[in-house]
């Protein structure tokens, strides 16, 4: 029988090749799975949300590549400055907080809801970090910080094609920290399109408040899902002693694969 990875054993010795073809069909699988269960929820809101943007006030669309930017700036001090205190929590608590969250935002309508996106992205993002520190890698590192950031470039569960995401995959870790916020200028733009789609399901006080309970249910679920695949596949290339981009390379073949 192939052996599944463990965090105790990823970092302390190899895989035989079972092992590896194992690890990487069930990361392929916590991929597809991540970004249809996303649709899903979604789609019991009522309709598709591909014209949502639309739906917001001019003066709002067009601040929003920069409000995401300094929500990740103000992200990635919050959140790792939390887990000092708090320590991190299992998957389904970090769902069920950003749903109140979500819910909380969507009570006030517009207003709200652009109040609790910061808070929203720094819990996101501080759910990444406790996700890298399972898989056996330390979120205070430069590299991992970067790599925390970069599963933002995921963009959210509606996403069309299954492969087009897979450069965040694809970067290397010991990077500095004025690399950190170069990308976080890269990614603002892509994650305020997810971010300004949520803005727009949680407009409507009241029912925004289910929009946005529901939503934030999805993209916590989806992120963290997405971190388990970027960090798994980084602890299993130390597992394993094979270069990152190969066994990224190989996940791709599978994710592309006809089914």
């Amino acid at each position: 029988m192939s052996e599944i990875l463990t965090p105790d054993t990823a970092l302390t010795r190899p895989l035989d090749a079972a092992a590896v073809e194992a690890e990487l069909t069930a990361l392929a699988e916590r991929y597809r799975a991540a970004g249809g269960l996303g649709i899903q929820i979604l789609n019991l809101l009522g309709g598709s949300v591909d014209g949502l943007l639309d739906k917001l006030p001019a003066p709002v669309r067009s601040r929003l590549d920069g409000a995401t930017e300094q929500a990740l700036q103000l992200a990635m001090q919050g959140a790792s400055g939390s887990r000092r205190v708090v320590p991190d929590q299992p998957s389904g608590v970090n769902r069920a907080v950003s749903a109140a969250m979500g819910a909380a935002g969507g009570m006030g309508g517009l207003p709200g809801a652009l109040v609790e996106l910061p808070a929203t992205t720094a819990f996101l993002l501080r759910s990444i970090q406790g996700v890298a520190a399972e898989e056996g890698f330390d979120p205070e590192t430069d590299g991992v910080r970067f790599d925390c950031i970069r599963v933002f470039a995921a963009a959210g569960p509606l996403a069309a094609d299954d492969g087009a995401d897979l450069g965040f995959l694809s970067l290397r870790l010991g990077l500095t920290g004025g690399a950190v916020q170069k990308l976080i200028a890269q990614v603002a733009p892509r994650l305020s399109v997810v971010l300004g789609q949520k803005l727009a399901a949680q407009a409507v006080p009241v029912l925004g408040a289910v929009a946005g309970a529901t939503t934030n249910f999805v993209y916590a679920g989806y992120y963290q899902e997405m971190a388990r695949v970027h960090f798994g596949l980084r602890r299993l290339a130390v597992a394993a002693d094979q270069p990152h981009e190969v066994l990224v390379a190989r996940l791709q073949d599978r994710l592309l694969a006809p089914r």
